[in-house]
Parts: structure tokens; C-alpha cells; sequence
């Protein structure tokens, strides 16, 4: 493992592990509800967006654990891992743009907290490839941040939504 990975180790493990229980925990808690959320036209591309963005922090998370995996590879992974979940978001976002009983700067906000995380991948990612390791891992290391941050809002929404 290159020095650069090798010094977010301990920070991976703790994301992993944090993100795949945070995931784990939302989908028993939707699958309580399943059955209302599957009525409603926005809430599972929600729920999607939402688990997608924690799988994208695991996934980053476990690739930067990889033993002597160098920072190129790293930086592929991460890249495609961010397009991937990028197109749960972009789905839900487009979902909660044709709502009309929420008004537009609800619906825009909604897309920017689920946007955030994926950035935050995306501009790590292409930071690593471009040779600015250090900033990139940053950047990543933000993102994971976000996409618990994210995942909660929008989790959040998803389960309360069930109740009205």
C-alpha cells in the first residue's frame, strides 16, 4: 500500500465500519415500511440515493485498504465508484423535480444534500489522478463525512414521509 493510503488506514477502517452499520440500520428501518414507501413515487428513488451514498463511502473506504494497490488504481475506483452512485441521485433528482406538492427551492435543496457526498468523490478522485494525492484524499475523506451527513437527511425524509 502506497504512504499516502497507508496513512488514511485507520480513517478507512473506522468509515467502513461506521458506514456499513449506518447502512445495515437503514435498510431494516425501511424495510418496516416497505410497503408505504413503494406507494409513493418519490421515496424510493430517495432510499436509493441515500444507501447508494453510504455504499460509496464503504466502497472508497475498503478500495483505500487494499494491500499494495497503488494511488492510480485507487483513483479509478473511487471515480467509477462516484458515477455509480451518481446515477441514484441523478434518478432521485429528477424524481423530486416533477413533485409538485414541494416547492422549488425544497426540490433543489433536496438534490444539492445528496449531491454534496458525490462531489466530494468525484473532485477527490480526479484530484488523485491528476497527482494531487494528498487533496484528493481530503476531498474523499470529506465526502465520506457527507455521505453519512447526506444519507441521514435523506433516510430521515424517507421514513417520515411514510407517516404523513
Amino acid at each position: 500500500m502506497p504512504e499516502a493510503l497507508e496513512q488514511w488506514s485507520e480513517f478507512n477502517v473506522a468509515m467502513v465500519g461506521a458506514t456499513a452499520a449506518l447502512a445495515g440500520l437503514l435498510i431494516v428501518a425501511m424495510s418496516v415500511n416497505i410497503a408505504e414507501i413503494m406507494k409513493s413515487p418519490t421515496l424510493p428513488p430517495r432510499a436509493a440515493s441515500s444507501i447508494a451514498a453510504l455504499v460509496l463511502a464503504i466502497t472508497a473506504g475498503a478500495f483505500g485498504l487494499v494491500p499494495g494497490q497503488s494511488v492510480l488504481a485507487y483513483g479509478i475506483e473511487v471515480l467509477v465508484a462516484a458515477v455509480l452512485a451518481g446515477l441514484f441521485q441523478w434518478h432521485a433528482i429528477r424524481v423530486v423535480m416533477r413533485e409538485d406538492s414541494v416547492s422549488t427551492r425544497d426540490r433543489i435543496a433536496k438534490g444539492i444534500v445528496g449531491l454534496l457526498p458525490i462531489g466530494g468523490f468525484l473532485v477527490g478522485a480526479v484530484l488523485v489522478l491528476a497527482g494531487a494525492v494528498e487533496a484528493g484524499l481530503i476531498a474523499m475523506a470529506i465526502g465520506s463525512v457527507l455521505s453519512i451527513v447526506a444519507a441521514l437527511l435523506m433516510a430521515w425524509v424517507v421514513l417520515v414521509e411514510v407517516l404523513r
